[in-house]
């Protein structure tokens, strides 16, 4: 199977991956419209990867045969100030 993945104009490092180039028909109106419009970064066969860069590609592969595509975002982003002032017992 091939797998086109699309970055996000409006959310950083947001990446939605979709079976086939231009076909959004599986992915809900409300994400499409908080996606912003698609931008193609690669399209690529799945099924002879046996790793991606920031996903899980079992998961990945689950969710593209379950829901036809699977969005990738980014991890939360770690405060380091709030965890410095813990380290030193400092409350806010």
């Amino acid at each position: 199977m091939l797998c086109a993945v699309y970055k996000s104009s409006r959310k950083a490092d947001t990446y939605l991956f979709v079976k086939k180039r231009d076909c959004f028909d599986d992915v809900p109106a409300p994400l499409m419209e908080m996606f912003g419009v698609p931008k193609l970064v690669m399209v690529f066969p799945i099924a002879k990867r046996d790793a991606l860069g920031m996903a899980d590609i079992q998961k990945v592969r689950a969710a593209m045969e379950e829901n036809g595509f699977y969005l990738q975002i980014p991890p939360p982003q770690v405060n380091l100030l709030a965890e410095h002032k813990l380290s030193l017992g400092i409350k806010d």
